[in-house]
């Protein structure tokens, strides 16, 4: 699928790997729709980039505020060609700790927002794409969910955050098979200890310490290199059905 000339629906989009993302696209020549719960700096983000990014307020768990956005691509660029699912929140927190058992409540809004907020996104992206006119190749359509290495290298208080992950790489290859008929390829992404703002938040003692525990390029990934694969896996139509570790070979231990 040809970037330019198409529209992307970016969840999580107002910062991050999601904000990179959206980025890259645009100066490549597509249109976006930022999708997040952060309104001031999702409007903060789509206004820098121009006229070929709007922002919509909206929470991936919730079906009529994702439809919103899907319809704002729609009505503002004439179409909806990808969605890549960027949102997602993070838990660290022991299954049993000196405080007690792991609460039900937060282990479930970690898989409502990282695993059924993907799902509804692809659920609801997925008829628009099956209406494009397909390309040469056949193709009408991508989505790419970002998972984790938490997924497979899950850590000591990860338990929600993992479970989550992995799920979204098990759907992958379902949802993939799913789609094939209708010409829409489905990726996941699994990204590696990333220079995110929730890294941000971490002292730089530790950042610097978890970027020397990669085994090359010891440090942080970068958004922009997440943004690159992203532009990579909606140019491959080979692509498909598929989980990309992006962790510059890193195997998280235990904590």
């Amino acid at each position: 699928m040809n970037i330019r000339g198409a529209t992307f629906l970016v969840t999580g989009g107002s910062s991050g790997l999601g904000g990179a993302a959206a980025e890259y696209l645009v100066e490549n020549g597509a249109s976006v729709v930022l999708a997040d719960v952060n309104t001031d700096d999702g409007e903060a983000r789509a206004k820098s980039l121009g006229e070929e990014a709007i922002f919509v307020e909206a929470d991936v768990t919730d079906p009529a505020q994702v439809q919103r956005a899907i319809d704002m691509a729609q009505q503002n660029f004439g179409g909806l060609h990808g969605a890549l699912s960027c949102a997602g929140i993070v838990l660290a927190r022991r299954t049993l700790s000196k405080h007690g058992a792991h609460d039900l409540e937060s282990f479930s809004k970690v898989i409502q927002v990282n695993l059924v907020g993907a799902f509804n996104v692809a659920r609801l992206v997925a008829p628009i794409l099956a209406e494009n006119e397909p390309n040469e190749e056949g193709e009408r359509g991508v989505l790419i969910n970002v998972a984790s290495i938490a997924a497979f290298d899950g850590q000591i208080g990860q338990a929600a955050y993992a479970a989550s992950k992995g799920g979204i790489v098990s759907m992958t290859l379902p949802l993939a098979r799913d789609l094939s008929r209708n010409g829409i390829r489905v990726m996941a992404v699994a990204p590696g200890i990333f220079d995110t703002p929730m890294m941000a938040s971490l002292p730089e003692e530790a950042r610097e310490s978890l970027g020397k525990q990669v085994p090359f390029p010891s440090r942080l990934g970068r958004p922009g290199e997440f943004a690159q694969l992203a532009g990579h896996i909606i140019t491959n139509p080979m692509l498909n059905g598929e989980v990309i570790r992006l962790d510059g070979a890193i195997r998280m231990g235990p904590k």
